[in-house]
């Protein structure tokens, strides 16, 4: 199967936003995004970009997208977080997911980031064979930690 990776421009957030969903199902959270197409484009495209996005065609159809953005680290310096990086479920077994993760290490070589990381969910065995093929380490003794929107609110309303 012939694709190509590229940049994702303004045009391609709706689809980008499907595939969003579409991992969000996959991830038993069909109800967990809260971005629009319109907070994409703004978030991505504006002045000071909160992101950047590769996509994946298929006949000009966008089939899979990888999202990074930058952090740092304070024991390393720059580095580079793939927020997530999501093929199309018709066109997995293609080799597309593992083009998008080479674009999204490129792309942090050439800003010269020390270290690239991400998360994958534990059930997801396929990301994980692909990610410890290609080289990468798998820390399994981490927990991953959010405060959401609502606990946000309600830790400042505890601080009095």
């Amino acid at each position: 199967m012939e694709f190509t990776i590229r940049n994702a421009s303004k045009k391609d957030m709706p689809a980008v936003l499907d595939l969003i969903n579409e991992l969000a199902v996959f991830e038993k959270e069909p109800d967990a995004v809260e971005v629009t197409v319109e907070s994409l484009v703004a978030d991505g495209f504006g002045n000071k970009p909160a992101f950047k996005c590769f996509v994946s065609e298929v006949n000009a159809k966008v089939v899979g997208a990888a999202v990074v953005y930058n952090r740092f680290s304070t024991w390393k310096g720059k580095i580079l977080h793939l927020e997530d990086l999501i093929v199309n479920q018709k066109m997995r077994g293609h080799g597309i997911g593992s083009a998008l993760l080479d674009e999204v290490v490129k792309h942090g070589h050439s800003l010269g980031v020390k270290r690239i990381n991400w998360e994958v969910i534990s059930w997801n065995e396929g990301a994980i064979k692909l990610y410890e093929r290609k080289g990468a380490k798998v820390l399994r003794d981490w927990n991953v930690v959010h405060l959401d929107e609502n606990g946000i609110k309600n830790y400042i309303a505890n601080l009095g």
